[in-house]
């Protein structure tokens, strides 16, 4: 199988490539260079119910299909994924603009999501107990939920899509797919793996678009949909939340964050760095889980800062294909200029500028890493979710006050702690008020654990065994021999 050239650039809808009903069309821009890359067809809110319908129509057979050979499908998903690795790789570049380097560390992570829900598959266990009283036994299979619709964004075209698809299959439901309108080229490319890995027609849809609101809301209102699973901002999880009451759907929901990266007194500070390094760059910084506020005690606070200006600093920023580029362009115009924002805000504050923190000339939407010191405590670089480059730099003197900074905030997806006492770091990883920790390291999401987040930051789990329940019904069967 190669890649990006053999992908359709149409909507994948019953197993057939064909166009919007529309005709309408959505243009693929390079963030690097603003140049149109592709045009793909851009669904209407009737090819969202035809995915629908096609999904509904396929369950019935997907859901009889048994576990092992659903296993097998998603299995030859994740060979097919590394077999055009580099070529998917490259696609995810051009339409993303995250370096070379990242996307093919996204390749790997997105294929392990097929892997690990083929072996998932074989193992969905129900129960069968004797009810307290002695009168029956309790009989509790598991059942695929329903067709489900999945929303992915576009930081992370693939691993977002097979994070989400796969579980779904193993558990034994049709899905459809509404990837970001910045970069459904991946997410097409995924059907195309999908479909030479033996999915059957109607099991798995893909429908890019324009209309986003318009499309999801009236897939959501169709009876026949029983799962929403969403990743995107706070903002739109709140909406299609309502959106999902009309017709009690359930949902997952992997929204924004906003995380603290704490380094005690006692840390090892070259290791801090380095951890820093993976938790903020990863992706140029637009991930839910990049560190967004660094809290630093103060006895190691001028060496911390010091040493994360100078690692700042030495990234080259540029195009993701060209080789030795470090950091690569934000996804839009947009993205940019709210980054700029929100280190132009926090200076008028009073926050001092040690590497970056302006737009730099020509063309593609780049914004330099950047580090902010001395920034006051309610700089909206430290309320908002940054997404983006910028490390504000916050120091602290007390365990207590680093935690209640920490906790500071509506958000609740990822945390980071790096300190040389164990006792403190398992301590504090418990009274953050985060769905996940990385305690002295820098990268937090594996697809074995349970992905997700606490208070405005989600609802659910992604990845480990918990993600595929997350698309199961338990049964209660009531029964006596």
């Amino acid at each position: 199988m190669s890649l990006p050239n053999s992908v359709p650039a149409e909507l994948y809808i019953g197993g057939r490539w064909r166009p919007a009903d529309d005709g309408g069309r959505l243009a693929v821009a390079d963030p690097a260079t603003e140049d149109i890359i592709a045009d793909v067809a851009a669904a209407t809110v009737d090819d969202g119910i035809a995915a629908v319908g096609a999904a509904y129509d396929a369950l019935g057979g997907w859901a009889a299909t048994p576990p092992r050979e659903r296993g097998e499908v998603l299995r030859r998903a994740f060979e097919l994924t590394h077999r055009c690795f580099d070529d998917l790789a490259r696609l995810i570049v051009r339409e993303n603009g995250k370096t070379l380097t990242d996307a093919r560390a996204e390749v790997a992570y997105a294929a392990e999501f097929f892997r690990w829900y083929a072996e998932e598959a074989v193992r969905l266990e129900g129960g069968v107990l004797t009810a307290p009283s002695g009168a029956n036994r309790i009989l509790v299979p598991l059942q695929p939920i329903g067709v489900s619709v999945l929303v992915t964004p576009w930081n992370f075209p693939a691993a977002m899509a097979t994070r989400k698809i796969g579980p779904a299959l193993a558990a034994g439901c049709s899905v459809v797919l509404k990837p970001a309108r910045e970069t459904p080229l991946t997410a097409l490319a995924i059907a195309a793996i999908l479909e030479e890995a033996g999915v059957p027609a109607g099991v798995v849809n893909v429908v890019p678009s324009s209309r986003s609101g318009a499309i999801v809301s009236a897939m959501l209102h169709d009876p026949r949909v029983r799962k929403l699973s969403f990743t995107g901002s706070t903002e739109v999880g709140r909406i299609l939340l309502r959106e999902a009451a009309d017709q009690i759907v359930s949902c997952s929901m992997e929204l924004g964050g906003n995380a603290p990266f704490l380094v005690f007194g006692d840390a090892d500070v070259e290791e801090a760095i380095a951890g820093a390094m993976v938790a903020k760059m990863r992706n140029g910084g637009e991930a839910c889980t990049a560190a967004n506020r660094f809290y630093v005690h103060r006895s190691v606070a001028e060496e911390f800062t010091d040493r994360l200006t100078a690692a700042m600093a030495a990234l080259r920023v540029g195009s993701g294909l060209e080789e030795g580029t470090d950091v690569g362009p934000m996804i839009n115009a947009a993205s940019r200029d709210k980054i700029a924002a929100l280190v132009d805000a926090s200076v008028a504050a009073g926050a001092t500028v040690r590497t970056g923190g302006a737009v730099p000339d020509g063309r593609g939407f780049f914004y330099p890493p950047t580090v902010l010191a001395d920034v006051p405590q309610d700089a909206a670089v430290l309320q908002e979710e940054i997404f983006g480059p910028v490390a504000p730099v916050v120091v602290f003197d007390h365990e207590d006050e680093a935690v209640a900074l920490a906790n500071a905030t509506e958000y609740g997806l990822a945390a980071y702690v790096y300190t040389g006492d164990l006792a403190r770091g398992l301590r504090v990883s418990e009274r953050l008020e985060s769905g996940m920790v990385a305690l002295n390291r820098g990268l937090v999401s594996d697809p074995a654990a349970p992905f997700g987040g606490v208070k405005q930051s989600g609802l659910g789990r992604e990845g480990g065994h918990g993600g595929v329940l997350e698309y199961i019904e338990q049964k209660y069967i009531a029964l006596s021999w």
